[in-house]
This record gives structure tokens, sequence and C-alpha cells, in this order.
């Protein structure tokens, strides 16, 4: 496994896996002793960043969420993990009333609804003190202002680690770092979006997302991520598009659906197979390697699955085959 630092204050920042496991269905779709069998491959192959939501999964028959975190608590209760393994989960997207979801009921990021789901997380995952915490969506009736101040609040309180963003427009990220800066609390400092090596169109929302929001990274949050490389990470869910691209049965999302990707596709499979890789290998090892390093959120809901992703870390892309896959338009 390789690792790297998330954070730029010396005293907050942490040292995590280049590949981050997403937890999302642990406890609905993946049940708990499937679960437990990933997490533990996982952390014997060096891995160190686990991914979740207050949220997950909101969406099965007889949830409201909640589910992940429960698992991701129960597991670190049985293994006796403590503070080797980064959780990172988020809120604002948390559904108020059974049969509703986060468009239309969700939590949002007041300083009160804030306060009632750290309080939840923390009790589910079994912690005092959450790892890394993001904003999930974003919550056009609260004030940037209010969440910036509870969300810095609880990192000088020390309820919190690192503050990250998910799913906002980059001006609005920019905007509550500033709003942070101006006020000397902490600020964002990992992104998450979808990202992969076919880009989604910027015309249309992600169909991982909020409608009308940002879901899909695009050239502005690029554009900052550039600016600020030194403060900011990008953590990318959906590397591998939910198997579409190794997968017949499992087409891609409309917002794939443009010129570049034929050509791209088959200069993937090009460099996997001078690579003796998988495709889906190649856009893990791509993502990493690339000009913006870049921490790929895999899921998994087999051991077999998981195998494969870490294989990639071992995988170094010459610049030859980096150029190819760079170059293809």
């Amino acid at each position: 496994m390789r690792y790297r630092t998330i954070g730029s204050n010396p005293a907050t920042r942490r040292e995590v896996s280049v590949l981050s496991l997403g937890a999302m269905l642990f406890g609905t779709a993946t049940d708990e002793k499937t679960a437990f069998a990933v997490l533990d491959r996982y952390v014997e192959a060096g891995g160190t960043f686990v991914d979740t939501s207050n949220c997950y999964a909101y969406w099965f028959k007889g949830s409201r969420g909640g589910e992940s975190e429960t698992v991701l608590g129960n597991w670190r209760r049985s293994r006796g993990v403590s503070g080797e393994v980064v959780i990172a989960t988020k809120l604002g997207a948390g559904p108020l009333a059974d049969g509703t979801g986060h468009v239309d009921n969700a939590e949002g990021l007041s300083a009160g609804a804030i306060r009632a789901a750290v309080a939840a997380s923390t009790k589910r995952l079994g912690v005092d003190r959450l790892d890394v915490l993001y904003a999930h969506i974003e919550d056009p009736k609260t004030e940037l202002a209010e969440t910036v101040g509870e969300f810095g609040a609880l990192v000088n309180e020390g309820t919190v680690g690192l503050l990250g963003v998910s799913n906002h427009w980059a001006w609005k990220v920019d905007r509550a770092r500033n709003i942070a800066k101006a006020a000397g609390l902490p600020g964002y400092e990992l992104l998450q979006y979808q990202h992969s090596y076919l880009r989604h169109r910027t015309d249309l929302p992600s169909a991982l997302s909020q409608d009308g929001e940002p879901g899909a990274v695009e050239g502005n949050l690029l554009s900052l991520l550039r600016a600020e490389r030194d403060e900011l990470t990008l953590v990318a869910y959906s590397p591998l598009l939910g198997g579409a691209y190794v997968r017949e049965d499992k087409p891609l999302h409309a917002g794939h659906d443009h010129g570049s990707v034929p050509a791209r596709l088959a200069a993937l499979r090009e460099v996997a197979k001078e690579a003796d890789a998988t495709v889906n290998q190649v856009v893990l090892a791509w993502l990493m390697g690339g000009e913006i390093p870049v921490i790929p959120l895999v899921g998994a809901s087999s051991v077999a699955q998981l195998d494969e992703s870490l294989a990639a870390v071992d995988l170094e892309l010459s610049p030859e085959q980096r150029e190819m896959l760079d170059s293809t338009r």
C-alpha cells in the first residue's frame, strides 16, 4: 500500500492510504458478515481510509440511513480498531422522515442539524471524535457562514478532525473557504466528487447527485484544485462508474454519452493490454498518479472485487501510456 497526507494543518492532518474504501451499502445491500470480510481484507492490505455517510442507505426499504455507520461501529469494536483507520462520514443529506429523500426533505446544514447529526454519527460509529466530516450536499436554506462557523467550531472543540465538502458548486466551496479563513476557522480541505477517466457532460446533472447540483468534477473545480493543491485533496467517488467500464449489463449514464467516449475507451483497453492489467485497474492508476493526485473511493461487495482494486495501487503507468490516455479526446 502507498500513503499520502490529507490536510495542511500539522495539528489535524492525517496520513491515509491512496485508495479509499466506500462503505455505502454496508448493512443494506451488503450484509454485515460480508462487510466485515471486505473491511478485514482492506486493512490487511494496508488500507486506512474508509468512507460513509449518515444517510447510507436510506433508499432501501425500511431504512432511513445510519446502517453503514452502525456496521462500521460494530466492526471497529469487534476488531479493536481505533485511530489507525481513518473513517470519514458526511451529514446534510439525511432524510427527515420515512419515504423521503435528500432532494425534497434533507436535514440540511444548519448549526442545529449539524450538531444533531454529529452526535448520532459518533454514537453509531462508537467514537468520541470524527476523523473526517463532510458537508454532503448543498443547503440553500442555510447561510454559508452558519455552516462554516459550526464546522469550524467542531474542529476547534476537538469533536472533528478534518473538514470536507461534497457535491457543491466550485464557487461555493471557494466562498466557504474564504469565510472560514476570514474568521480564523478551519475550512474544507477534502473535496469529494464523482470523477473518472470518462468525464461527465457539464450540461447535465450527475446521476449520482441532487438534480441541478454538481456531483461530477468539472473545469472550475479542477482549476481550484490546481491553484490550492497544497491545501486541497480530491476524493473521487464512483471512479469505476458502477461497473460500466467492463460490464455490458451496466450501461454508461446518459451524461457520458458524448464524442470522446469511444476513443477514450479504446485507449484504456490498449493500455490495459500493454500493462497486463484490467481496465478498472488502469482507471484507478490513472487517477492516483495524475497531475492532480486523486484518492479513488471504491466500493466492494466481495473480497474478490476489492482485490482487483487493491492491485491498482502497485500499477505504474509509463509516461507513454499516461500520455496516450491524457491526449485522447
